[in-house]
């Protein structure tokens, strides 16, 4: 996370509503020496994270009982010196980012199926809300071979820890220059990302 107290984000319900928002993670550990990684959709439930990995992923056997960091991102944007009022800046980045960390929980089977039901129903919702795709759809057989092939965890979370940085440490007339020069450059997303940590500039 940026070390800057002014891009920290505390609010611990907010993040867990952002990591839920945005549904995908980057889950690390280490093991036996070795750093792994793994890309996995995420949920929230009761504040903890769930995810799901392939048995044949190399950190699958790595994870139960392990530390691990949950890395969320969202926003993101190239942001030009050229964009400031003042003289003498640099550029920099704008982001959000989000890390959970905790021990993941290895889910039982029954477990691992409720979880499978509650991330499509989520995401069925969001994309067909009139005709979701759910497990009843398919040979039960095959459902349950395809679950075998995966593993599902639950991280309770030890520490959340977030960063917003989006200029809004910069002073009136260097926000609203890097308001319009997102806009030049067709960020929208970022122009609100903006508004919503230090209001509306005309």
């Amino acid at each position: 996370m940026h070390p800057n107290r002014a891009f920290e984000w505390t609010d611990e319900e907010e993040m867990l509503r952002f990591v839920a928002q945005q549904s995908f993670a980057h889950v690390f550990t280490a093991a036996s020496g070795e750093l792994f990684v793994v890309h996995a959709p995420v949920i929230v439930v009761d504040g903890k994270v769930e995810f799901h990995v392939s048995r044949r992923n190399r950190i699958a056997d790595k994870l139960t009982g392990q530390h691990v960091i949950i890395s969320v991102s969202g926003r993101q944007a190239y942001q030009s010196a050229n964009w400031y009022a003042s003289a003498d800046q640099v550029p920099t980045w704008h982001y959000e980012a989000v890390e959970v960390q905790g021990i993941a929980r290895e889910m039982a089977g029954e477990e691992l199926v409720g979880f499978l039901d509650r991330l499509s129903n989520i995401h069925e919702r969001r994309v067909q809300p009139d005709n979701p795709w759910t497990r009843s759809k398919m040979d039960p057989a095959k459902f349950d071979s395809l679950t075998r092939a995966i593993i599902g965890f639950e991280v309770e979370p030890m520490a959340i820890r977030g960063t917003r940085k989006f200029n809004q440490s910069k002073g009136a007339e260097d926000l609203a220059a890097t308001i319009e020069g997102q806009w030049g450059a067709g960020r929208d997303d970022i122009v609100a990302a903006i508004r919503e940590l230090t209001g509306p500039h005309e």
